[in-house]
């Protein structure tokens, strides 16, 4: 398994170089439209850094000091991102960033904390997309490449802030329900994280109907609040 964590600033240079010009190939064969891959561009170089900052600072300020040690205050991309999360989310539109975190150092009710740390990654997500639906809300917006890329920008942190939401390991919403129950229910649940990968593949691989069953309803009826459409 490749470690990304110990790649010099070099290589990861190189690998993202690598990634935009598979991008630019897929663009020229039209295999994926301009306005969606660059979308999903900006999401690799800013949702997930501010994704995964949130997380960072939640847990640094609440005594963690795991995010620090490892460079993770700071909204440089390079430091977050997982070069197969990123490749995964600019190919099919899904994909991850990593912060390492330690619930134990927390300060205080751990449990409390664990559900900062958990939701401010999502809401981080929900706070972008609604700060790119004011000019649509505003209708100020015109039919260009510009205003396509915005919008789906938009919408794809939507599809974030519910998908990190469900309660599925290792995602945000696991976490979340996990510290929200007594001792006697969470312990055992805890027992699902070792198989999150494998959780979260069978989720993945549902028939499209039933998972996108789970996720439209609520991105749409986040996406007609903010947008107005």
């Amino acid at each position: 398994m490749i470690n990304w964590s110990n790649w010099t600033q070099q290589q990861k240079l190189l690998a993202v170089a690598g990634i935009i010009l598979l991008l630019a190939a897929l663009i020229y064969t039209e295999t994926i439209e301009a306005h969606s891959i660059m979308a999903r561009l900006l999401i690799v170089l800013i949702a997930f850094p501010l994704h995964e900052l949130a997380h960072a600072v939640a847990a640094d300020r609440l005594g963690d000091p795991t995010p620090r040690q490892y460079g993770r205050i700071t909204l440089n991309p390079l430091a977050h991102i997982d070069p197969m999360g990123s490749l995964l989310m600019l190919l099919f539109g899904f994909g991850w960033a990593t912060t390492p975190v330690n619930p134990n150092l927390l300060r205080g009710n751990r449990q409390v904390g664990s559900i900062i740390v958990s939701a401010a990654g999502p809401l981080s997500n929900l706070f972008l997309a609604a700060l790119i639906a004011i000019p649509f809300r505003a209708e100020i917006y015109s039919a260009s490449l510009f205003w396509e890329i915005l919008y789906y920008f938009g919408i794809i942190n939507l599809f974030l802030f519910v998908f990190n939401l469900l309660p599925i390991p290792p995602l945000d919403g696991f976490n979340i329900l996990a510290n929200l129950l007594p001792t006697s229910m969470r312990n055992p649940l805890m027992v699902l994280s070792q198989y999150g990968s494998l959780l979260l593949l069978l989720v993945l691989i549902l028939p499209g109907d039933l998972f996108w069953g789970l996720i439209n309803p609520p991105v749409n009826f986040l996406s007609e609040l903010l947008f107005g459409f």
